[in-house]
Order: C-alpha cells, then structure tokens, then sequence
C-alpha cells in the first residue's frame, strides 16, 4: 500500500476528491481518503505506482509527498541548516556586516545550484571576511538567524518518538551548535571558522563540511542505529544536500533550487518544515511543541 499526502494551509474536501479522481485516471487504484488535520493535511491510500501519482497529483497549488506506507515514521533525520532549519544563509548575513553581501550572495547562489565546487566557493567567501571581529559572528547570530516556521516541532516530535536528529551544515559551528540546541537536535556537524587574535583569519579548518560529510553522516548513522534505509529522513534546499537527499528513505527538497528539486523523491514547496510531520502520519495534536 502506498499514501500520497496533501498539504496546505487551505485544504477544501473538494480538492481531494479531484486529487482522488486524478489517481484513479492514472491507475493508480485509489481506496481511501484520510484526514490528518481537516481542511489542511489528508492521506489518499492506493495501490500502486509512485511515480504516476507524483505525476498526477503535483503541481495543484499543494504540498504532496508520495511515499510506501510501510516504515512512514522515520527514525533518523539528518537535516541542513542554512535555508532549511533556518531562514538566512548565514554567511551572506556576515558578509552584509562588511558592506558585501551582495558579492558573497552571488557566490552562494551559485554553489548552492551546483554551478560551483562547494569547497571553492565556500573558500573564496570566506576568504572575503578576512580580517572581521569574531564578535560579528555573535551579533549575526543573535540579530539575523531566525528558525524556521516547524523546524522545532519536527525535530522535537520526531526525538519524542524514538528517532536521532542531525544537524549537518556546510556552514558554521557558531551558528549551527546553537541552533541544534535551539531546535532539540542530538548534535551538530559544521565548519569551523578559523580565529586569531580576536579576527577571522579567512579560512575554515580543513576538512572542510561539504556534500561528501553529509552523505557519510546519513550512512553512519543509518549503521550506527541499525536502521534501514526506508527508516530515514534527510531535507535540504542546496546541491550539497543532494547526495543525502537521494539515499535517504524519504529525501525531501524544501523550498529548494531547481537541481534539487528536480531529483529528490518529495519536495515542499509551499508550506513549513511542518509539513514533514503530516507526512509522516502525525496530527496536530501529536506534535510535540515545547
């Protein structure tokens, strides 16, 4: 059996039956509707053919994650942090401390289309704030960084359901150690900012966080835990997400560049990180929010 949830923020009864009939078309041999949350989330149960209901069901103003029945709950998240658990790309923020964001932004557009290496770019940008007060990255922190709309009660529902959430960013400690512990994940896994004598020195220490380091953590993790792949969940916006997103259980593309979006297995497009626990099969009032 597989399910196909709808979400939105305004979800009509009238929408699902067209949803419905669509997946019927298609032969995908529909057999029930199931509300989540009314007029916001429901599931369409049916027979077979994944591929098709994507193709039937996307592009009608929703969010729709296609996906087997079996293992729906997962008990592993591996999560990016910039754009995706929070809503800034935190090294434009710090390059706009310096009168340069738009040059930086340039540069992070790019890479995160996968129209650059990652580690050169990353490399160059960081090379730019050369010279700036470590005291900036504070101030950025605490200024600049705001969590995204879901972000907690996904991890924190999650983790009060058995499953391990992992932060891992091609970005920064300073900002990825605080957020983890902001939004309730296990640990963080980032760059390191180099400092001396109070300024950044222009690199990151080496090895650096990239694509690579986000595979092998979903897959060590998956080892670690005992898990089969089905049981995991990875969700990311940027080309250096899109190993992780391919080999997780559940890879999702949120609010993502066009590369990411074309290839991951489920994409959000409309709604918040929220969105994830309706997939998964949690009603509203089963999400944990404090």
């Amino acid at each position: 059996m597989f399910i196909a949830t709808l979400i939105a923020a305004h979800l009509p009864e009238g929408e699902v039956s067209a949803a419905y009939d669509r997946l019927d078309a298609a032969g995908c041999l529909p057999v029930a509707t199931v509300w989540l949350e009314a007029g916001e989330a429901c599931d369409l149960q049916f027979g077979r053919d994944m591929v098709a209901a994507r193709t039937a069901l996307e592009g009608h103003g929703y969010d729709v994650v296609v996906q087997s029945a079996e293992h729906r709950r997962k008990k592993l998240i591996v999560a990016d942090m910039d754009s995706t658990m929070i809503t800034v790309e935190c090294i434009d923020e710090l390059a706009d401390y310096a009168g340069i964001k738009a040059e930086v932004a340039l540069v992070t557009e790019a890479a995160m289309r996968g129209e650059m290496d990652f580690g050169e770019a990353l490399d160059a940008r960081v090379a730019l704030l050369r010279g700036m007060d470590e005291g900036v990255i504070d101030r950025c922190l605490a200024e600049r960084v705001e969590i995204t709309s879901g972000a907690r009660e996904l991890v924190r529902t999650m983790r009060a359901n058995g499953a391990t959430a992992i932060l891992v960013s091609g970005g920064f400690t300073r900002f990825a150690e605080p957020v983890a512990r902001e939004i309730g994940f296990d640990r963080a896994i980032a760059n390191v900012l180099e400092v001396t004598d109070g300024k950044l020195t222009g690199t990151v220490t080496k090895p650096i966080v990239d694509s690579a380091t986000k595979l092998a953590t979903l897959s060590e993790a998956m080892l670690d835990l005992r898990l089969m792949r089905e049981e995991t969940l990875a969700v990311g916006d940027g080309a250096n997400d899109l190993a992780m997103i391919t080999q997780a259980g559940l890879g999702v593309a949120y609010h993502a560049k066009p590369v990411v979006a074309q290839a991951a297995g489920a994409r959000i497009d409309h709604g918040d990180l929220s969105a994830l626990l309706f997939a998964q099969g949690y009603a509203r009032k089963d999400w944990v929010t404090a």
